[in-house]
């Protein structure tokens, strides 16, 4: 039987640049994010996450102009992300072209707003954002795009984004974003096995292989890139290839 799995780009955006870091730190620019989309979609990616990097600090998102221009492109799932704080908000970011919507601070600083926001607007547009750091034996959710801790457990905060009416997880972990060393396979395991909703898993692809070995060893739905697309070591179709020779279900 044939595995289905979301090959999904993570484009972090900053003063209308794509950027790039290592652990959400040392962000460097690496391209314009309407045509690094428009590239990834004329490739054959199957969704497309915007998040807006440092929309918290500021208490504002950027990224609703990008949205709007990228929808009228490209015609796979859009994600926003990134200081999203109420719902006129999520309004504007449905408005402007997004299908969902990822809040991670004002989930933990207002966990009612996402009840909120999914009763008005469907759990499938709601996802819940996990920014995970192990902490000893566990994993600390952090806020602020990682800049802060909260003192929450992660795998807990999963249970409760999902008794929320979050319709889907995106978990970063810190420790591996930008390393190219692989996924957190321990954390997603962990969350996955805890959730009954889709999990996006996020931070540290370096190869096709990791995201096989991802798929294989936990109940991910969809793995989301960055380092490995924006800096050409792979292309889409490279990571595609591998998929299907691995028995995935591939959109090309």
């Amino acid at each position: 039987m044939k595995k289905n799995l979301r090959l999904i780009s993570r484009i972090d955006v900053k003063n209308n640049f794509v950027i790039k870091g290592i652990q959400l730190e040392g962000l460097r620019k690496v391209g314009d994010p309407l045509l690094t989309a428009k590239k990834y979609y004329e490739e054959g990616i199957d969704e497309i996450l915007f998040i807006d990097a440092v929309a918290s600090l500021y208490e504002r998102n950027n990224l609703f102009k990008i949205i709007e221009n990228a929808s009228k492109h490209i015609f796979v799932p859009l994600t926003i992300g990134g200081g999203i704080r109420t719902l006129d908000d999520i309004e504007h970011s449905l408005d402007s072209g997004a299908d969902k919507i990822a809040i991670n601070t004002q989930a933990i600083k207002n966990p009612d707003f996402i009840t909120e926001a999914s009763r008005v607007y469907g759990s499938q547009a709601i996802i819940g954002s996990i920014e995970a750091k192990k902490r000893g034996n566990s994993w600390e959710a952090y806020i602020d795009s990682g800049r802060e801790e909260t003192g929450i457990d992660a795998i807990n905060w999963a249970k409760k984004l999902e008794f929320l009416g979050a319709g889907e997880l995106l978990i970063t972990s810190i420790d591996r974003d930008g390393t190219k060393k692989g996924y957190d396979i321990e954390l997603i395991q962990l969350i996955s096995n805890s959730v009954s909703i889709p999990v996006i898993s996020s931070g540290g692809a370096g190869c096709p292989e990791d995201i096989i070995s991802l798929s294989s060893e936990t109940d991910t739905s969809g793995v989301a890139v960055g380092s490995i697309l924006h800096y050409d070591d792979y292309s889409i179709r490279q990571i595609k290839a591998k998929m299907i020779n691995n028995n995935f279900n591939v959109r090309k």
